[in-house]
C-alpha cells in the first residue's frame, strides 16, 4: 500500500495523529504535495461525504475525518504555496447575524476545503456588510456560504442577498445557504443560488459552482 493510500485510510478513519506523521513522511519521500492533497486528503473526504449523504455515517464520524484532513492540509500548505498550486476556488463562510451556532458551519467549511477550495471563515454573528466587505477586498472569492440554526435569524440571509444586490455585486458571487430551519423554498424566495441539507452535498455543490468562474 502506498503512503498516499495510508494517508487516505487515516483520514477515512479519523486518525489525526497518523495523518500528522504520514504527511511529512510522504513529503520526505518526494511525493508531490499536490498528489498528497488530491489522493490522500481530498479523495477520502469525497467518500465520507457520499457516505454521510447515504446515511452510512453520521456527524461525529464526519467531524473526526474532517479534522484529520485539516491537519494534513495545514502541514501541506507551505509546500503547495512553494509549488504555486492554485486552489480550486475561494469561498467565504459564516453563521448569520444574531446566530451563534457554529458546529454545522465548521463541518461544511472543512468539507468544502476537502474539495480543494480555499475557505475564509468569518465565524458567527456575521452581518450582511461583513460578507460584502470581504468579497470587495477579495474579488477572487465567488462563493458566499451562510448558515442559520434559528428561524429568527433566517431573515439575515435575505438581508445579505439584498446587500450584495445593493452593492452591485450580486453577479460576482454564488450564494449558498443551509441550516436546520432552512428550506429549498426559502432559498428560492430570497434569491439564493443554492440550498443544501448536509455538508457532503454542500461540498459537492460548492465545487460545481466554483467551476463557473
Amino acid at each position: 500500500m502506498s503512503l498516499t493510500e495510508d494517508i487516505s485510510n487515516a483520514v477515512l478513519n479519523g486518525k489525526r495523529k497518523e495523518v500528522k506523521k504520514l504527511v511529512p513522511q510522504a513529503i520526505e519521500e518526494g511525493i508531490d504535495p499536490q498528489v498528497i492533497l488530491d489522493e490522500g486528503l481530498i479523495k477520502p473526504m469525497g467518500v465520507i461525504g457520499d457516505q454521510f449523504s447515504a446515511g452510512e455515517v453520521f456527524v461525529p464520524e464526519m467531524l473526526v475525518s474532517a479534522r484529520a484532513m485539516s491537519t494534513g492540509t495545514e502541514i501541506l500548505k507551505p509546500y503547495l504555496i512553494d509549488e504555486g498550486a492554485e486552489p480550486a476556488g475561494k469561498a467565504v463562510i459564516g453563521t448569520v447575524k444574531g446566530d451563534m451556532h457554529d458546529i454545522g458551519k465548521n463541518l461544511v467549511r472543512m468539507m468544502i476545503e476537502g474539495k480543494g477550495l480555499e475557505v475564509e471563515d468569518l465565524g458567527v454573528d456575521v452581518a450582511p456588510e461583513q460578507f460584502v466587505d470581504y468579497v470587495k477586498e477579495n474579488p477572487d472569492c465567488h462563493l458566499v456560504c451562510m448558515s442559520a440554526l434559528l428561524t429568527t435569524t433566517m431573515p439575515e440571509m435575505a438581508n445579505t442577498v439584498k446587500a450584495f444586490e445593493e452593492a452591485g455585486m450580486r453577479d460576482q458571487v454564488k450564494i449558498m445557504i443551509g441550516g436546520a430551519p432552512v428550506t429549498p423554498a426559502y432559498a428560492e424566495e430570497i434569491g439564493a443560488d443554492s440550498y443544501t441539507d448536509d455538508a457532503g452535498e454542500a461540498a459537492n455543490v460548492a465545487a460545481e459552482l466554483a467551476q463557473q468562474f
